[in-house]
């Protein structure tokens, strides 16, 4: 296998229909580490709206039980890209998804953002960072899986293509971002988090929480009233980054799929999980959750809201 293999199974697809099996591959074949490291970031974005930390902070599952909610995620997450929404763990999955998301109001404005999240960042930090940009072909998969999982959970007005998407994002946060206190408690929460993922977890927390701010654009860290980081500091973390892509460019292709649950940072399920019993169950009124298998209102927002990062 040459190191183009993917790419070249990937121009082969239709990203108009076969946009599962497109993401499917990018996400654990092609660039499993890009992709599980800018999907965090893109959840972490949300933070910095209002509506958005404010209400994570009042469920308390981000600050306080922060790494379950983030394995639930992830397992949840990857049980859909595996399986796809069609098969019965997919539909377990989502059916899990939407039984949390019934337990809370949530803009559907609000809910657009954060799907637009991972469709945008993960595009633009592989711009960046990664050992290779993403075809259009792979943007606009990548949109079409996001649109479809948006549709399952309900949220309306998607946008049909990946700019739209970005153009959406960027005038989000231009007129959302802002500073709430709930906010910088789960941020505070989930840098925590990631100082004790290993490699993270060898080095000194300041230099692994620095390190990431240093990737964080100065709109992101004025919503956090964090500082901003010296020139050097984003020099030294994008140049780190860059190096890495270096390498992996010449790396033989993945032979076998490699999915964030299977990373040494998901350590709450060690003798395993039922899928169907991941995340919370609110205790709200019957009528304001979700039938099983119904389709109801949620959002990655939603999922974070219960789930975690």
């Amino acid at each position: 296998m040459e190191r183009g293999y993917w790419a070249r199974r990937i121009a082969q697809l239709d990203p108009a229909t076969d946009f599962h099996e497109i993401y499917r591959i990018l996400g654990a074949y092609e660039f499993p580490w890009d992709m599980n490291e800018s999907l965090g970031f893109a959840l972490y974005r949300t933070y910095a709206v209002p509506s958005i930390g404010r209400l994570l902070r009042q469920t308390g599952e981000l600050t306080q039980r922060t790494q379950r909610r983030y394995d639930d995620t992830v397992i949840i997450l990857d049980t859909i890209l595996e399986h796809g929404l069609s098969s019965e763990p997919g539909r377990t999955a989502l059916r899990r998804m939407n039984q949390m998301h019934g337990a809370y109001d949530i803009s559907n404005d609000d809910k657009l953002y954060v799907l637009s999240t991972f469709v945008v960042v993960p595009i633009r930090w592989l711009d960046r960072y990664g050992w290779r940009r993403l075809t259009e072909a792979e943007r606009t998969a990548s949109a079409n899986y996001y649109r479809e999982l948006g549709m399952h959970m309900g949220i309306k007005d998607i946008p049909d293509t990946h700019q739209k998407f970005a153009d959406f994002l960027d005038q989000y946060e231009d007129d959302h971002f802002g500073f709430d206190p709930g906010g910088l408690a789960v941020s505070e929460a989930t840098l925590r988090l990631m100082a004790t993922f290993p490699p993270n977890h060898l080095a000194p927390r300041v230099l692994v929480d620095r390190f990431a701010k240093a990737l964080m654009d100065d709109r992101l860290l004025a919503a956090f009233g964090y500082r901003q980081p010296p020139r050097w500091e984003r020099a030294t973390a994008s140049a780190a980054l860059r190096l890495r892509a270096a390498i992996v460019r010449f790396l033989p292709p993945r032979k076998e799929p490699l999915y964030p649950r299977q990373r040494r940072s998901v350590r709450s399920y060690p003798d395993g999980y039922d899928v169907a019993k991941l995340g919370t169950f609110p205790r709200e009124p019957a009528g304001q959750l979700p039938a099983p298998g119904a389709v109801q209102s949620g959002s990655h927002l939603d999922r974070l809201l219960a789930v975690g990062r």
